[in-house]
């Protein structure tokens, strides 16, 4: 079986980061069946009108075509010549995949709208069947409620005309339902990382670690920090490692040093994502105190290296997050992240590093991820 991925998120020459984990899922489903993908991004800096670029990484085939982005200031004329040359950088790629992988059997469209339409044209042009993946968190936030009603129109229709639709959790596919993008969904999550490592000795109690962008208002960093000031008059050894960085650290630094918080928090800015799993395994516990997750792969990252996480109710974490390896609190509310601080800190002993990896591993690994895509495109395709 022969599958292409074409992702609007992935991994390119502008950021190595972007979509990593839509990278992992596509690998995960090479292990199963035979995957090409065919990554289609903009580029303001570039010269020629097209450059591609192929790799494989992991073992997977991936063909990059870059297009050289428009910029001309009034949006209707930039947005309509962008989209034609991401549909001849398409087509271009289309040709590439099938000269040199053959034809596909099934593509597999993730995130809207532009991988989807091109998904569309090749099922009217050749018959091929797709699917699309959702994971963006513009469900959940009020994002798409707000975008304009052809929009929303354009969106329904392409799902409605995919043989399957795919979330990466209960909570996101239960959002695609409500907003009319579809009727009925499939649950693929993430591929948790840090699963083949050697499971590290639990981390000294009162070591938190928070891993996300530094967007205040997604990921409320600045309340973590208002729980650790609380926190720490019951328990002054207290200390937080912040990775990631964003719009807001200037403001979350400044906030460190009015709260009197210079020596326990520690800023160490963006990392690898192997040395995110170092400083996982150095760690006691980890934070996610996001207003909205739709997965939250640095929950999973943490459960994989036995670290017990306190998160908030936003979605992704609560699939994750029971009594044996951490604790739920609503978001926005300090004072409850505080007494989770220093309850989680006293109960340490109760978190035993094997029993938390072992809640993970038979649904996140590669080999379970893979397995759950390559039964749904047999479904799809009617292969046994």
């Amino acid at each position: 079986m022969h599958v292409l991925f074409i992702p609007k998120w992935y991994p390119g020459r502008k950021d190595p980061q972007l979509g990593d984990f839509l990278r992992k899922q596509a690998q995960a489903a090479d292990r199963h069946v035979r995957m090409s993908v065919l990554y289609i991004a903009p580029d303001k800096d570039q010269r020629e009108p097209l450059q591609l670029e192929h790799t494989v990484t992991a073992g997977l085939w991936e063909l990059r075509c870059y297009y050289r982005q428009h910029t001309h200031p009034w949006p209707p004329v930039r947005k309509a010549v962008n989209l034609l040359r991401y549909a001849r950088a398409a087509r271009t790629g289309i040709r590439r995949v099938r000269k040199e992988r053959g034809a596909p059997d099934l593509i597999h469209a993730y995130i809207l709208v532009r991988p989807a339409l091109v998904a569309l044209w090749q099922r009217w042009s050749d018959r091929t069947p797709f699917l699309v993946s959702e994971q963006s968190s513009e469900y959940l936030d009020g994002t798409f409620a707000r975008k304009s009603r052809l929009h929303k129109a354009l969106c329904r229709w392409l799902c409605g005309r995919a043989s399957a639709v795919t979330a990466v959790s209960p909570w996101l596919g239960d959002a695609l339902v409500n907003h009319g993008l579809c009727n009925t969904y499939d649950v693929v999550p993430n591929v948790v990382p840090g699963l083949d490592r050697s499971l590290p000795p639990a981390g000294a109690p009162g070591r938190f670690l928070v891993v996300a962008d530094l967007v205040d208002r997604t990921k409320n960093v600045s309340g973590v920090l208002n729980a650790l000031s609380v926190a720490r008059w019951e328990l002054p050894h207290l200390s937080l490692t912040i990775i990631g960085d964003g719009p807001d650290r200037p403001q979350l630094e400044l906030q460190v040093q009015q709260l009197g918080l210079g020596e326990q928090v520690r800023f160490l800015g963006r990392l690898p994502n192997a040395d995110v799993l170092d400083q996982v395994a150095h760690a006691f516990a980890m934070i996610v105190n996001s207003n909205v997750e739709t997965f939250s792969v640095v929950t999973g990252e943490a459960l994989a290296q036995g670290r017990p996480v306190i998160a908030t109710r936003c979605g992704g974490p609560t699939a994750f997050v029971n009594d044996f390896n951490g604790i739920l609190i609503e978001p926005r509310d300090d004072a409850a992240l505080a007494r989770a601080m220093v309850q989680l800190t006293r109960d340490a002993a109760r978190y035993e590093p094997a029993t938390i990896r072992a809640g993970v591993n038979d649904r996140f690994s590669p080999d379970a991820v893979g397995r759950r895509f390559a039964d749904i495109y047999a479904r799809i395709l009617g292969r046994p």
